[in-house]
């Protein structure tokens, strides 16, 4: 115990954890990294990826660890949610938990890694009863997914370097769960002028194909502080 912990020596003790909401883009379609928990309470039940924040470690830095050892991956996109701390929220103590949501693609993670873990990408719709709170978590992560889209290009942290403008439509489709005009997105985004088209086509789908394009960081930070909204 350090000096400065005997002044609240008579305070209440709480745990504290951090969960990870990670969503991912796979094949026109945004999932979730879910796992089966493996210790009590509720072994065996699906729940989020998480885990405690340990001493000596700041709530960041605990998420960022859980995210790599869960898929291999640092450094990505994450972003803290909220703070979730119901006296009864985790039937085996008092947890309190602060929720991140995270981006990745998909195809980027050690899967084999995940899988050891117990951890599974499923698609929105396919989200079984979580433990605790998670569900709500999930509500809330994707009510601050869909209006941080409408402001930055968070979209491009699930999509790889080169995408053609029907794989973006598709994403911002699932970002926001409706069916967006393909001529209408098309005039939109690149009338914003952050995206690059290429040379090199898609043809995975047609033998004509589809042009590839890459988002221009440069552009969109110089149109960010003209007051650009990301709205598609």
């Amino acid at each position: 115990m350090n000096a400065a912990s005997s002044f609240y020596n008579k305070a209440p003790r709480h745990l504290v954890a951090v969960d990870c909401i990670i969503f991912g883009f796979d094949e026109g379609r945004l999932k979730l990294l879910i796992m089966q928990r493996k210790v009590a309470p509720m072994a065996g039940e699906w729940s989020l990826v998480g885990g405690f924040v340990q001493e000596g470690e700041g709530i960041e830095e605990a998420a960022a660890r859980v995210l790599e050892h869960t898929t291999g991956l640092n450094n990505i996109y994450m972003d803290q949610l909220h703070c979730y701390g119901s006296v009864n929220r985790d039937t085996g103590a008092r947890v309190i938990s602060v929720a991140y949501y995270a981006l990745i693609r998909i195809k980027d993670h050690d899967k084999p890694l995940a899988r050891e873990h117990g951890a599974h990408w499923l698609e929105l719709h396919e989200i079984p009863e979580l433990i605790f709170d998670h569900n709500k978590m999930i509500e809330d992560a994707l009510a601050a997914l869909r209006n941080n889209a409408q402001f930055h290009p968070i979209g491009f942290e699930l999509l790889p370097e080169k995408f053609t403008l029907s794989q973006l439509r598709s994403l911002y489709e699932e970002i926001y769960q409706r069916t967006l005009d393909k001529r209408n997105f098309r005039k939109k985004i690149l009338s914003l002028d952050v995206i690059e088209k290429l040379e090199e086509k898609d043809k995975t789908s047609s033998k004509k194909g589809a042009h590839l394009y890459r988002f221009d960081p440069q552009k969109y930070e110089a149109l960010k502080h003209k007051g650009l909204v990301f709205e598609i």
